[in-house]
């Protein structure tokens, strides 16, 4: 007695079945990503708080003086009992500010060389989380930009919302080879990072840039790189293929390729610092084997300078 073949129908996307098998896949990918991203911030920032400065919150802050004009409720009786002087108890401002971060999802940050251990997107959607746990921490309000966890929030709920955002891999039918920031509404007088290689044409890329700091939002772009993109290494016959399938070059003589290939990455990398400089923003260069802790210190000394 022969048995049927298994059923290959694939189930109807938002189907409780499609819904498991989504599931099963986000839960496996989730906690090496989160845990990861935890472990980072941890080592680069310990010991996250608030914006140390006096303002309304329920955090103490420190004792001064009281001056002039200070109301008598405003006196700490039970510090000033101690000595000769009126003592005010001052609370640590906490004041949330809204951070939105877009790590880019296109197929060109899927690229890895010999010399590198992760992909340009690895290294993207590990910063963004991590950058997202210093800041949740810290009580900021943080967003996602391009997926469900676009709404700025802050709290555990949001962060468990971007770690599963950024571990769901996205159909490959809907990933352009190139990324740009998306025009979306960000929050006027908030701030935003951008992580991406940036290499896409420039028509989509720069006016998506200017287009956030016309919303009065400032910030920082991280352009990540593989090292075999910085130094073009290639020799004797090369095929070029973009990771979409789009674009094939072959050549037999690639280290003739090397000067101009090189020229046009100084020419874009001025291109982003200049576009950083008028905007107000700041821009940083990252390569993916290089250790993340130092973008992500820079990342979070840049938004709170930014």
């Amino acid at each position: 007695m022969s048995r049927a073949p298994a059923s290959t129908t694939t189930p109807d996307r938002g189907s409780p079945a499609w819904l498991r098998r989504d599931a099963e896949q986000i839960s496996g990918a989730l906690p090496p990503l989160l845990a990861e991203a935890q472990r980072l911030a941890a080592s680069t920032v310990p010991g996250v708080h608030g914006r140390r400065r006096s303002g309304p919150g329920e955090t103490f802050w420190q004792y001064r003086h009281a001056m002039p004009g200070d109301p008598a409720t405003a006196i700490d009786w039970r510090r000033s009992g101690r000595s000769d002087a009126h003592y005010i108890r001052e609370m640590e401002w906490e004041a949330a500010q809204t951070v939105s971060i877009w790590a880019d999802p296109a197929r060109a940050m899927d690229y890895v060389s010999d010399h590198a251990p992760r992909t340009k997107g690895e290294r993207a959607r590990l910063l963004a989380l991590a950058l997202g746990v210093l800041l949740i921490r810290g009580g900021e309000r943080t967003s996602l930009l391009g997926t469900l966890a676009e709404r700025p929030a802050t709290g555990e709920p949001q962060l468990m919302r971007m770690a599963i955002e950024l571990a769901r891999a996205a159909p490959e039918e809907t990933r352009p080879d190139f990324g740009a920031p998306p025009r979306t509404a960000l929050a006027a007088g908030g701030k935003a990072v951008f992580l991406s290689d940036f290499m896409g044409p420039r028509e989509e890329i720069f006016p998506a840039l200017i287009h956030a700091a016309e919303r009065g939002v400032s910030g920082a772009y991280v352009q990540i790189v593989d090292p075999a993109e910085e130094s073009f290494p290639f020799d004797g016959r090369l095929v070029l293929r973009s990771l979409g399938g789009t674009v094939e070059f072959e050549t037999h003589r690639a280290r003739g390729l090397r000067e101009a290939y090189l020229e046009k990455l100084a020419a874009r990398r001025a291109d982003l610092m200049d576009t950083a400089r008028n905007c107000g923003w700041r821009c940083l260069i990252h390569r993916t084997d290089e250790s993340p802790r130092k973008a992500l210190l820079w990342l979070y000394a840049a938004i709170g300078d930014a």
